[in-house]
């Protein structure tokens, strides 16, 4: 059996779990159900470490102490309290508290490795992660305590502690209680953890993992959101749509450049304010580059999300651990909780990010420069020099884009050894998601204040000529103006562009234009 998403339910068995199912349960909380064919699974393999657990050959994390205490006998009798002491003393995380999405996705992936039955583990310890999700309840997590190597130890330490029933945790309405708390409301008994079962619940790149999935999906929207705002720029401008033409985009063809191209064309059509499809007189030769180049930095970034997505789904299909029973029945060390394949996209997402608030930024500055904006009111002020309009949105997005660029910096390419330099190289990949978890936030602002700006311009140009906008541009304006009143006087502007951010976050424009654009025999990808 695989897993499969229902409206509420996430079937967790021996295939892998998709990008669909990790979002249901982290941001939608999708109930959990363990398959009978993982069950099985991790009952045979169990066997296999329960054998090794009664033998006088050393074992890692069975017989032994863990990382550079790796050559240190554990008798029989302390061999659970060596697990216990491992969840307790890699608990050591401290900083910010992750966002509850993170935990679950962090949780969900730890217990799709479980499945596999590779790990070891008894069945119990997989029902209890399960019985954990499906009661809302969420351990505190900070934001530091992994290097992405040797698994996301501290965060996934945290998680391994509440099913301990130690530790703090979140009930399902956000009320932080005591974890023993927070199971004894939701009758779950506390795990008390066997041999390895303490190692295989923290040995995993699940946190950086999931993150990685939020931010493919979330970008994703954005890359699309930022093809409509880059058509409603050059709709204010009264800049040119030949530029886009596909056959133009064939001649080089990287297929993401095709996918933008199409969306700005889909947005345009139809568009008066086009300066070809003008009445006015056009003497421009070609658009800016941050107009005229948009189909091939934003094309870019979607092929990097492909990559990314590439690389998640193949991480979705692993059994992450160390040591691991292997389908022969050996207990093996190896390295396959290096986060590196998973930190390298994080850390190129984060760079693809970055430029793409740069473009936009760098449009909305155009719609505000007089000497740029073929027309429009200086910084798009009702009356300037009374009012100074979006002059100080732009700072926004100029004082956001600057850090985005200090976030594009990569993680991955730092290393600090750790354990008597037993783990004398680490992938990083816990912080690279982290800041990229802090740019999609930023790169989100930028686009909503260039729709803001693009539809007071569209606003402004209508207002005084003939030229209508395009359906597309229409009901995306409609729908802002639902939230956020037309040009007009100066106003407190901080409420304005929060409603846009709203807007964007939500998908609300987004699904505007493409809801027109399909109605036109048209698609918005």
């Amino acid at each position: 059996m695989t897993a499969t998403t229902t409206s509420a339910e996430i079937f967790v068995g021996l295939g892998a779990l998709t990008p669909d199912d990790v979002l249901a349960v982290a941001r939608r909380d999708a109930r959990v159900t363990i398959g009978d064919d993982a069950l099985a699974a991790m009952a045979e393999s169990r066997a296999i470490v329960d054998s090794l657990a009664a033998s006088d050959r050393p074992h890692y994390g069975v017989s032994t102490g863990f990382g550079a205490l790796a050559s240190t006998y554990i008798a029989f009798e302390d061999r659970a309290r060596l697990q216990r002491s491992l969840v307790r003393s890699h608990a050591a995380g401290s900083g910010a508290e992750m966002d509850r999405e993170v935990v679950r996705a962090l949780m969900l992936l730890r217990l799709s490795t479980l499945a596999t039955g590779r790990t070891g583990a008894r069945p119990i310890v997989a029902q209890t992660y399960a019985d954990i999700l499906n009661a809302g309840i969420t351990p505190v997590v900070g934001e530091y305590g992994s290097l992405g190597c040797s698994g996301d130890l501290a965060p996934l330490s945290h998680c391994a502690l509440v099913a301990m029933g130690e530790g703090d945790a979140r009930t399902a309405d956000g009320t932080l209680v005591p974890a023993a708390t927070a199971l004894a409301a939701a009758g779950i008994t506390p795990l008390d953890l066997r041999e390895k079962e303490g190692l295989a619940l923290i040995n995993g790149t699940d946190g950086m993992l999931g993150m990685l999935l939020m931010a493919i999906r979330d970008l994703t929207a954005l890359v699309a959101t930022a093809d409509l705002a880059v058509a409603l720029t050059i709709e204010g401008l009264r800049g040119t749509d030949t530029v886009f033409a596909a056959d133009l985009q064939d001649l080089r063809p990287h297929p993401g450049q095709a996918v933008s191209a199409a969306n700005i064309r889909a947005v345009l059509d139809g568009s008066g304010l086009i300066s070809t499809r003008s009445t006015m007189p056009f003497t421009r030769v070609q658009d800016a580059y941050s107009l005229r180049c948009a189909p091939q930095v934003h094309g870019a970034v979607r092929d990097t999300l492909d990559h990314a997505a590439l690389v998640a789904g193949r991480e979705l299909a692993s059994a992450i651990d160390n040591p691991v029973v292997t389908l022969d029945g050996r207990l093996e060390s190896n390295g396959n909780f290096h986060g590196a394949p998973v930190a390298y996209v994080l850390d190129f997402l984060a760079i693809a990010v970055a430029d793409l608030a740069s473009i936009s930024e760098r449009r909305t500055d155009r719609m505000l420069d007089v000497s740029r904006s073929h027309g429009l009111n200086a910084f798009l002020a009702a009356d300037p020099g009374i009012d100074s309009g979006h002059m100080i949105a732009q700072y926004t997005q100029a004082g956001i884009v600057s850090e985005l660029k200090r976030l594009a910096n990569p993680a991955s390419v730092d290393s600090i050894p750790s354990s008597a330099m037993q783990e004398d190289h680490v992938s990083m990949g816990w912080s690279a998601a982290v800041k990229l978890r802090r740019a999609v936030d930023g790169l989100t602002r930028v686009l909503a204040i260039e729709l803001l700006s693009a539809c007071r311009a569209i606003d402004m140009r209508t207002a005084v000529s003939d030229d209508a906008p395009s359906p597309v541009a229409r009901s995306v304006i409609a729908v802002l103006r639902d939230r956020v009143a037309g040009p007009g006087g100066d106003r407190h502007l901080s409420p304005e562009i929060a409603e846009t951010v709203a807007l964007v976050r939500s998908g609300a424009l987004l699904d505007a234009a493409r809801d027109t654009a399909a109605r036109a025999g048209r698609s918005i990808d």
